[in-house]
């Protein structure tokens, strides 16, 4: 492949995903942004870690880090360093950074090196989209001292691969597996062939596991940053084009090479597009990633898949009100199953976000909003990792002290609980009910002034300002039977954001009281006489529903009421003494009730 060809590969298959004006490079960025969004609350304090300065540092990472057990990060650079094609570097616990390796130029070929992956003996590993020994790429090792040995180089002849976008994935035995982005079949799948899974052993003996081909459904071009792998040796993938519908796959490869397509993404129906990340795999089989693009707003969505491959889309990213878009990087994921990734745009700033997702809720929290100026970071295009305290660590491709891009830590904040009651409950329809909302911190005074929403699902029954920690909120709006309300503290940039338990609101009927009154009582034969029945609520509200006029037990007229009244008119009552009676027949909010009169007839 020539440098012209590499260079327009690279830009179609990586630098579309950053919105970077820094690079030099002629492509046009997407989506524009045309306003600043607002702020959400931040769950998380950012430090910037180190900002890259170029030559003879690194510039642009645009892969992810790898931790070491003592907090040492590692990670590549695709520019700068002393040669201008990149670097490995190490970033210590201080911030300090080394350039473990400048990558050489080979024949005019940039290396454009990938994200790494480190053994129990301190060894990185990692694959360069360019470079090797035929300019197609390589996989290479970098031991402890800052030693490089090319591995293997991609050939891109005889069903071999080319161009590796992905990092790759070790076994207990140091076998490495990958994907190449092209390659494979240079005859039947397009000119630069459709991609490989492959193999490399510990003597360097290169094995193809699958030749994606493009047809019958299959994926073509996985761009993903990991394989992942489970027990059993099977690896799962994405492909960013191909499929029944042509916008990707997820696909399993177990370890005689067959390979099932576990989902074609379609683009419709809220489904994602083009997935560029790979995948994270619960305890359960549980598959969970990113599309690019798709979703209900066309920004790109969360998803998961469980092992019988059946979707769920997570989330959809909007781009409004601080909400990231475009999703190029994976997913990491909690102790408790949620789900952390980061979005290449959107957000407070239009410069991406940090998400965290409860994936059983699907709930979505903006815990960072990249600026992309004052230092901060922009544009972040990788994965994150943890540490044992919860801190997040990544990188930005842009931004930063000299706007080549940074390493960043997310620090959570201070952690808060907040504990929501009511009275009384039950309660009676019409009834003022009392929700009290009650947020303590971690980090000691709770706090204090800000809002607390009191919330029924997705409805918002009103608002309560925090005094000492105590929101309240008082309604006598709440339907008859039971419902499901929730208190939300969301946080600020000292605390963050918590949401109660659900509290069961039980509402139960209210009783009513009736009162009949006649226009003219005694009346004259043949004369109109009028009965209004007035229905009185047990607490608030208006009465609605109808009334039964009766003459002892003969129905006279049903009349529906009208501002908790109803009227009845007749001169056809006989002469004599009557018994009349107004029934409230009731309804789904209130008891019957009824009131009698004598009326007499002269």
């Amino acid at each position: 492949m020539n440098s012209a060809t590499h260079q327009r590969s690279w830009i179609l298959g990586i630098y579309r995903r950053v919105a970077s004006t820094a690079l030099a490079l002629a492509i046009v960025l997407a989506p524009a942004v045309v306003a600043t969004r607002s702020a959400q609350a931040q769950s998380n304090t950012e430090s910037v870690l180190y900002s890259f300065a170029s030559a003879p540092d690194g510039a642009h990472p645009y892969a992810g880090v790898v931790r070491d057990p003592q907090g040492n990060l590692y990670g590549t650079t695709i520019q700068g360093g002393a040669s201008s094609y990149g670097t490995v570097f190490k970033l210590d616990t201080k911030g300090n950074e080394t350039v473990l390796y400048n990558f050489p130029a080979n024949g005019g070929e940039d290396a454009l090196p990938t994200g790494l992956t480190r053994d129990t003996q301190g060894n990185l590993y990692g694959t360069t989209y360019g470079g090797g020994a035929y300019s197609h790429g390589s996989v290479f090792k970098l031991d402890a001292s800052g030693k490089q040995t090319v591995l293997y180089s991609f050939t891109d002849t005889a069903g071999d691969g080319a161009v590796p976008q992905a990092g790759l994935v070790l076994d207990a035995q140091g076998n490495l597996y990958g994907t190449t982005e092209q390659g494979g079949d240079l005859v039947n799948c397009y000119e630069a062939g459709c991609g490989t899974v492959f193999k490399l052993d510990t003597t360097g003996h290169e094995t193809v596991l699958y030749t994606f081909t493009g047809s019958a459904g299959d994926g073509y071009w996985p761009t993903a940053d990991l394989l992942v792998r489970d027990a059993q040796g099977n690896l799962y993938g994405t492909t960013f084009e191909g499929g029944a519908s042509g916008y990707g796959t997820v696909f399993k490869l177990d370890p005689t090479g067959n390979e099932n397509v576990l989902h074609s993404f379609t683009m419709t129906g809220g489904d994602g597009a083009n997935p560029y990340a790979g995948l994270v795999r619960d305890p359960q089989g549980n598959l969970y990633g990113t599309t690019t693009w798709g979703g209900a707003f066309g920004y790109g969505m969360v998803f998961k898949l469980d092992p019988t491959g059946n979707e769920t889309v997570l989330h959809s990213f909007t781009f409004t009100a601080g909400d990231g878009a475009d999703p190029y990087a994976g997913l990491v994921r909690d102790r408790q199953g949620n789900l952390y990734g980061t979005t290449g745009a959107g957000g407070a700033f239009s410069s991406g976000t940090v998400f965290k997702l409860d994936a059983t809720t699907g709930k979505e929290t903006v815990l960072y909003s990249f600026k992309g100026t004052g230092g901060d970071g922009a544009y972040p295009s990788a994965g994150l990792v943890f540490d044992a305290g919860g801190n997040l660590y990544g990188t930005t491709v842009d931004g930063g002290a000299s706007g080549y891009g940074t390493v960043f830590k997310l620090t959570p904040l201070p952690a808060t609980t907040t504990v929501l009651s009511s009275a009384p409950n039950p309660s009676t329809y019409g009834q003022t009910v009392t929700f009290t909302a009650v947020v303590s911190s971690s980090a000691g005074a709770p706090p204090d002034g800000e809002t607390v929403t009191f919330e029924q699902g997705a409805t918002v029954l009103g608002t309560g300002t925090l005094s000492g920690g105590t929101a309240t909120l008082s309604i006598s709006t709440l339907g008859v039977g039971s419902h499901a309300i929730t208190a939300v503290y969301g946080g600020d940039s000292n605390l963050d954001g918590s949401t109660s338990k659900a509290v069961k609101q039980v509402v139960n009927k209210a009783t009513t009281t009736t009162a009949l009154v006649s226009s003219q009582n005694p009346s004259q034969l043949g004369k109109s006489v009028t009965f209004t029945a007035s229905v009185t609520p047990q607490f608030s509200g208006t009465v609605k529903g109808t009334v039964s006029f009766y003459d002892g037990t003969t129905l006279l007229r049903t009349v529906s009421l009208s501002g908790g009244v109803a009227k009845f008119t007749t001169s056809t009552l006989t002469s004599g003494v009557h018994t009349i009676t107004a029934t409230y027949n009731g309804n789904t909010s209130f008891d019957g009730s009824s009131a009698s009169l004598t009326q007499t007839v002269d």
